[in-house]
């Protein structure tokens, strides 16, 4: 098994994401205020920018590596996966909601645009598809194609 990334991702939150989190600064600020002004900024400073990092620190990553689908936590083996496709715009707000098996595993972020749908072709496993978003939908379908082909091909 070839241990090589094929596709990374972070699923990072978006531009409005994080500035909706550093508007907590001013009203951290504003409560504390009239305590004293100077803790009341540092307070407002420290707990946007604690905020920022937590959502930048906990965003999930899309990887296809060492012959598997990673999704956050989850992983499954790319050979127990079909023919993967991939969404953006509209068809992917629909992939990822109305047209979604409710028993498909999903990685979803608000703000990503894209969605690849993988369905899974083990008889064993109860979950017909994955749902993953992906700002680069078309690359992460091509990368679990790739890593399904390197699996197929018998190694010399």
């Amino acid at each position: 098994m070839t241990s090589d990334v094929v596709y990374r991702e972070r699923l990072s939150p978006s531009l409005w994401t994080l500035v909706a989190a550093a508007v907590c600064a001013p009203m951290v600020a504003l409560a504390l205020s009239p305590v004293d002004t100077t803790l009341a900024l540092v307070a407002g400073v420290a707990v946007a920018a604690l905020i920022v990092w937590a959502l930048m620190a906990t965003a999930p990553r899309v990887e296809v590596i060492g012959g598997e689908l990673r999704a956050g936590r989850a992983h499954i083996p790319v050979d127990l996966l079909g023919e993967p496709v991939a969404y953006s715009g509209e068809d992917a707000r629909f992939a990822r909601g109305r047209d979604a098996d409710p028993r498909s595993w999903m990685l979803v972020r608000g703000g990503i645009g894209g969605a690849v749908v993988v369905p899974v072709e083990d008889a064993d496993d109860p979950t017909p598809a994955w749902v993953v978003s992906s700002r680069t939908p078309d690359r992460l379908a091509a990368a679990v194609r790739r890593a399904q082909v390197r699996q197929r091909t018998p190694r010399r």
